[in-house]
């Protein structure tokens, strides 16, 4: 089997699933999906990793499943990180401009994002990101890049995201495991971004939700950058525990009755029709009314989308969503939280697919495949920004303008 060169490849280590997704760029620049893998993961939980061998043996069957599709072997990749650990802060950096002529220079830039950085984390905290909101020359706000401008200080306010060391290094053993090297591990909300968001969403105030099997990420975007993100320990996994532990029915017939007449806005049921519910060891099934299930799964719908809410106002949210929300992962794809969502939120609220690539029409018409797609849409703009300097074990996107105008390439 050929070796990867020209490729990039995403993997998203989920709590129900691994995905991988191999691209390759077209002779115009553009980025095709030329492989996917996916399979079944019993070796995470709330996206923590829980079963390290059967982390491992479900990464080898999602890359090769993808290897054989694309017909290279693969030997690095981005990996998403989506834990429930992972916690974000807004920080600032002020430094001097060093130069007698006042000019910006790149060192200064890096002098500045690494004084944002300077705030102390546990001991058991790293930071994964370092995302530049803005720079601030001499009091003149709203700048994506002060390179080559001139003053005699230089501010920056960051968004910081970072997560527990132990669960990253994990993460990192098993992708090792599994024969594989890590590019990057990147935080999925802002990389699923990159493949679902518009630039007029970001500028305009749009909440990215991810809904996993185990937890739900999300991203709060305004004036293009991110100003808060976080991940919730409640998924699609936790509304078929309720089914199972209500209906007292096995967790993979729940899991059917969830996706196939499951619905989590009593208003879209509009029938009495009977649902035949299998009973735990063996007994007879019994039947349920379509209502019923719906009043199973729409408090803890409620729940997700309230404790959401909750947090976005203690960071400041405005609660004004003039982009809407974006509605993505697979559980996103129960029916009626379309609808619940944009109840709760007031706001208009979509399914996020991925955009900017081409190749396999069923991944990308697909929300449960987005969080791949962006972290192959980060991938290929990595690979296209200038080099970027590690920062104490994680990747910094060290200047936003020239990662906007890779991924700008990629569409």
């Amino acid at each position: 089997m050929a070796k990867a060169e020209g490729y990039v490849v995403g993997i998203d280590v989920g709590s129900s699933k691994v995905a991988v997704l191999i691209g390759k760029r077209d002779g115009r620049g553009g980025l095709e999906i030329a492989g996917r893998g996916q399979a079944p993961n019993r070796g995470t939980r709330r996206g923590n990793i829980v079963n390290l061998e059967a982390t491992v043996e479900a990464l080898k069957a999602a890359s090769e499943e993808a290897e054989v599709m694309a017909g290279v072997e693969i030997s690095r990749a981005w990996v998403g990180i989506a834990g429930a650990d992972v916690r974000s802060v807004n920080a600032r950096g002020m430094v001097s401009v060093s130069r007698k002529d006042r000019e910006i220079t790149r060192a200064d830039i890096e002098r500045v994002l690494d004084a944002a950085q300077s705030a102390a984390l546990p001991s058991d905290r790293e930071i994964l990101h370092a995302v530049p909101q803005e720079f601030v020359v001499d009091e003149q706000g709203g700048i994506s890049d002060p390179l080559g401008m001139l003053g005699s200080r230089l501010e920056v306010q960051v968004h910081l995201v970072t997560g527990q060391t132990a669960r990253s290094k994990t993460l990192l053993t098993c992708i090792n495991r599994a024969g594989i090297e890590v590019a990057e591990m990147v935080f999925e909300p802002l990389s699923t971004a990159e493949a679902v968001l518009t630039p007029d969403e970001k500028d305009l105030g749009v909440l990215l939700l991810d809904v996993g099997a185990g937890t739900t990420g999300y991203a709060l975007f305004e004036d293009g950058e991110a100003r808060h993100s976080s991940v919730l320990p409640i998924g699609a996994g936790h509304f078929t525990n309720d089914l199972a532990m209500v209906l007292r029915t096995p967790y993979a017939e729940a899991e059917r009755i969830k996706l196939k007449e499951g619905c989590c806005l009593l208003s879209m049921v509009q029938d009495e029709e009977g649902i035949s519910v299998p009973a735990v060891a063996g007994g007879a099934p019994r039947v349920v009314p379509r209502r019923e299930i719906c009043e199973i799964l729409q408090p803890r719908a409620e729940e997700m989308l309230s404790l959401v809410r909750g947090d976005l106002g203690r960071a400041g949210w405005d609660g004004q969503l003039r982009g809407g929300i974006v509605l993505t992962g697979g559980g996103a794809q129960l029916d009626g939280l379309l609808e619940l969502t944009g109840q709760v939120f007031n706001s208009s609220v979509r399914y996020g697919v991925a955009h900017g690539l081409g190749g396999l029409v069923d991944v990308l018409g697909s929300p449960g495949w987005a969080a791949a797609a962006g972290l192959l849409r980060w991938a290929a703009a990595a690979e296209a920004a200038p080099a970027r300097a590690p920062r104490r074990g994680f990747r910094m996107r060290n200047f936003v303008g020239s990662l906007r105008s890779a991924f700008s390439d990629l569409l």
